[in-house]
């Protein structure tokens, strides 16, 4: 989905992203009900918008999109403080999703300090 919305200008992609994201709230609670579980491992919608947030305002080329996606992959894994602790106690489709969203912002922090740094 970030090729597709990566020329779109910034304030628009943000719109896109959060839109997505309350979305991904309501489908991701029905999800994670229909299977009995939260946060079951076929819901991936979380992961495709904390990629989004990742990729917010992102240096042009592809090793930008795999760094985007290695950084962002790496957070929502080993989770860091809040990250875990939102896991653990926020809920339903709000939890499945802030969590990513919270990876995301990681994953897009440090981008931005290395494009800064790089560039």
């Amino acid at each position: 989905m970030y090729l597709a919305l990566q020329a779109v200008p910034l304030p628009w992609y943000l719109v896109v992203t959060m839109v997505l994201f309350g979305v991904g709230v309501l489908a991701c609670h029905r999800a994670a009900e229909a299977l009995g579980t939260h946060d079951h491992p076929a819901i991936v919608w979380d992961e495709v918008v904390g990629y989004l947030v990742a990729m917010a305002a992102a240096p042009d080329g592809w090793a930008w999109i795999v760094l985007g996606f290695v950084l962002f992959r790496a957070f929502d894994i080993f989770k860091p403080w809040p990250i875990r602790t939102i896991d653990a106690r926020v809920s339903g489709g709000v939890g499945i999703m802030l969590d990513d969203a919270a990876a995301g912002l990681y994953a897009f922090l440090v981008m931005q300090v290395t494009g800064y740094l790089t560039h």
